[in-house]
């Protein structure tokens, strides 16, 4: 789990096909020395288990689902990616709940400075859409945002200098590819409420049945 808060960048190194899976192997700005094999590491807010490290270069094994789902596919020699190691109970939450499970791939449609921020248009798949909502909380390459507004399949953030400074939305542009993760939240409360997606949802007779609401 992780906090969507970009605690520095990598470069790759190469990624290498093996039949529908793959291995990516990036040079980290950050000191890996607390990380070990096995641990998990979010790229560009894909959650990956690391398979070898040396130093601050680590390996790890990219599955045909983690390809197929989002932008790490396309990655090239010499790209930069954000990097956030796993969440400690310890560590300060300092964005929102981050699984590293990517929904989607979406875009960037608009990039407007306004003062010194600077504002993001980004379009999802339509599917995708009732899960962002306005003030609310959404992963964009592993980066934590807060949510503007909404339009349709589209919603608009406001990244700071420092947000800009410090990850990939810095020097990304009009049509670039995005990985995105809504907020679980919302999934798992669309599946508890009658005739939520995949469940039966929860009913004055659910309740009923499970001993609530008896004496009213």
């Amino acid at each position: 789990m992780f906090t969507g808060i970009i605690q520095g960048f990598g470069t790759v190194r190469g990624l290498a096909k093996k039949g529908p899976e793959g291995r990516l192997e990036v040079d980290s700005a950050l000191d890996l020395s607390d990380i070990k094999t096995g641990d998990s590491i979010a790229v560009n807010g894909a959650c990956l288990t690391v398979t070898t490290r040396e130093g601050n270069r680590f390996s790890a094994d990219v599955s045909a689902e983690t390809l197929e789902r989002t932008t790490l596919k396309g990655l090239r020699t010499g790209v930069r990616v954000n990097l956030e190691k796993a969440l400690r109970p310890t560590d300060f939450l300092g964005g929102h709940l981050v699984l590293g499970h990517v929904d989607a791939v979406g875009r960037i449609v608009e990039k407007t400075d306004r003062g010194t921020s600077i504002v993001f248009g980004f379009e999802i798949p339509r599917e995708l859409a009732r899960y962002v909502v306005e003030k609310g909380s959404v992963a964009v390459d592993g980066i934590s945002l807060t949510v503007n507004r909404c339009e349709n399949n589209r919603f608009y953030v406001n990244v700071i200098p420092h947000t800009a400074g410090q990850t990939t939305l810095g020097f990304r542009k009009v049509a670039d590819a995005v990985n995105i993760e809504t907020d679980i939240l919302g999934k798992y409360i669309e599946k508890l409420l009658p005739g939520g997606k995949g469940g039966r949802g929860i009913d004055l007779a659910f309740l009923a049945e499970h001993g609530f609401g008896k004496g009213y």
